[in-house]
């Protein structure tokens, strides 16, 4: 049994972890931290989990980074987690950290995107990308795992074994994508307060969303060459989920049966990429609460396009899950442990 402690608990990605940790069969949560809720009891500053959190020690960051816990889950805001997960491994104890503050391979590019000098670029070279479906084996020998974004997960997966095997064009790739109001956080700007969103439907994030060098990054790694994709986020009137179309153009002679089989080749075996059958097309609502990916893909002939869309819940596949997926590896333990639920509905 192992224990362990998420750090920012008490924000959406927090309180999932907890969620999907209370089942898990190998694990005792031990410490919660809270800025704005350390002063009140456990069971009022965590009203859904009244009664399941006794023994939880609950208190300020500074206080509980000492603590006894065998691993940590950071669900800090970005620049805030570099310098607590610093002195968390410190103590030779693991860290899945749901920032950004590891998940660049050059320090340069995320000064440059979050607009702050990081605070530990030391440990950025030994982190690992928190995507198992790519970076399994290394996940399993880190001790600091960098869980990425949740719209990076959507988009990666959706073209990773397209350009893996090198049938699609490196230029020209456009992903839209669509988002619930969460992925704003619980304390969000006005630009995501509910009566703000209701009823309407926006982009954000342009000319460039910070998710996507993240998405570069990645996506030049599966093509072995600089890959740069046009990604715009759009804002819609729901709380869960994120809908990835994405769009590129199939290299000559290429044919659909090979597009088949890349993806079967990807993911026959990936215990939460589902292939959506024939005739079936993916949809927030089949993956809500839980940690599954759906993925459909069609390709135009005619026109040599193909469309490859995903659908993740942004706070489980696209962060809380996605974490413990990485713990699991990271501790030797089953990958499905602790996220073995079917999706809610309706």
């Amino acid at each position: 049994m192992k224990r362990v402690a998420i750090f920012g608990a008490t924000g959406y990605t927090g309180f999932e972890l907890i969620r999907l940790l209370l089942s898990h069969p190998r694990v005792k949560v031990s410490a919660l931290t809270s800025e704005q809720y350390s002063g009140l009891p456990v069971n009022q500053a965590f009203p859904p989990f009244r009664g399941r959190l006794a023994g939880a020690a609950f208190g300020k960051m500074e206080e509980m980074v000492s603590a006894g816990f065998d691993a940590a889950f950071l669900a800090l805001p970005h620049t805030v987690s570099a310098s607590v997960a610093e002195k968390i491994l410190s103590r030779g104890i693991p860290v899945i950290d749901l920032s950004a503050d590891f998940r660049f391979r050059s320090i340069p590019l995320y000064e440059s995107v979050y607009g702050v000098r990081h605070k530990s670029p030391g440990l950025s070279a030994k982190a690992v990308y928190g995507l198992p479906e790519a970076h399994r084996e290394a996940l399993r020998k880190t001790r600091l795992a960098a869980v990425p974004g949740c719209f990076p997960t959507a988009v990666i997966l959706a073209l990773y074994p397209l350009l893996a095997a090198g049938l699609i064009d490196k230029k020209g790739i456009v992903a839209d994508c669509k988002t619930g109001v969460s992925g704003g956080g619980r304390n969000p700007s006005l630009g995501f307060h509910y009566p703000e969103v209701e009823g309407g439907v926006r982009p954000y994030g342009l000319p460039k969303h910070r998710h996507n060098p993240e998405m570069d990054q990645e996506l030049s790694l599966a093509a072995g060459e600089k890959v740069s994709i046009t990604f715009v986020p759009h804002l819609i009137p729901m709380v869960r989920g994120i809908l990835a179309t994405c769009y590129a153009t199939l290299r000559p002679k290429v044919s659909a049966e090979a597009v088949a089989e890349a993806y079967r080749k990807a993911y026959a075996k990936e215990p939460f990429v589902r292939l959506c059958p024939e005739g079936v097309l993916p949809s927030t609502k089949d993956v809500a609460g839980s940690n599954f990916c759906d993925i459909a893909f069609r390709a135009d002939m005619k026109t040599r396009r193909v469309v490859a869309v995903s659908a993740i819940d942004n706070l489980v596949k696209g962060a809380s899950g996605a974490a413990v997926q990485c713990f699991n590896l990271m501790m030797g333990f089953p990958e499905e442990e602790g996220l073995r639920g079917a999706p809610l509905f309706p």
